[in-house]
């Protein structure tokens, strides 16, 4: 191994990497030297003891909570995990259930601001002609239109006739 190699390595890292600082400067030099300068410089010195205590307490602190919560996580038995599962999902469908509740009110919010709207501009029209009008084409309620058939058995007939013609004779008019 060559020499620079050698003096990276450190026998107690078993093989890692250890900066070093390779340019020696005296103290009077680092005070004379640019803060950016002299940051870089100071980031390959030793750590003082005390903080270098404090980070080996603090690894070892975190290597044991890590093994304390690896622990913890692996003694849990199937019938608590099929429990948190089971919570899980029903907090899941209660959350929806709110979800779709609070969009229910926006709804209804929604649709009694623009009642009380339309209300509003009908009461507000000079005439009563003009108002009845107004109403007939904005009503302040939407009307309900259901998804279901609105066809009774003498509409639905005439429409089926439609359209099985398929020369379009029921319904081709000349209107020159």
């Amino acid at each position: 191994m060559p020499k620079k190699e050698e003096e990276m390595m450190d026998d107690g890292d078993k093989g890692k990497y250890k900066p070093k600082k390779w340019k020696q400067v005296s103290p009077n030099e680092l005070k004379q030297m640019a803060p950016q300068e002299r940051s870089k410089y100071m980031a390959y010195e030793e750590p003082p003891k005390h903080v270098a205590e404090a980070m080996a307490k603090t690894k070892t602190r975190l290597v044991e909570l890590k093994k304390q919560q690896k622990k913890k996580n692996d003694s849990l038995p199937m019938e608590e995990e099929l429990d948190k599962e089971k919570h899980s999902k029903l907090i899941g469908q209660l959350k929806a259930a709110e979800a779709r509740n609070r969009l229910r009110v926006m709804r209804l919010r929604y649709q009694a601001n623009r009642a009380e709207e339309v209300k509003h501009l009908i009461a507000c029209q000079p005439t009563s002609l003009k108002a009845v009008r107004l109403q007939a084409l904005v009503p302040p309620y939407p009307e309900s239109v259901s998804a279901s058939d609105t066809l009774d058995s003498l509409q639905r007939e005439r429409v089926e006739t439609i359209l099985e013609d398929e020369r379009g004779l029921t319904i081709n008019r000349d209107l020159s």
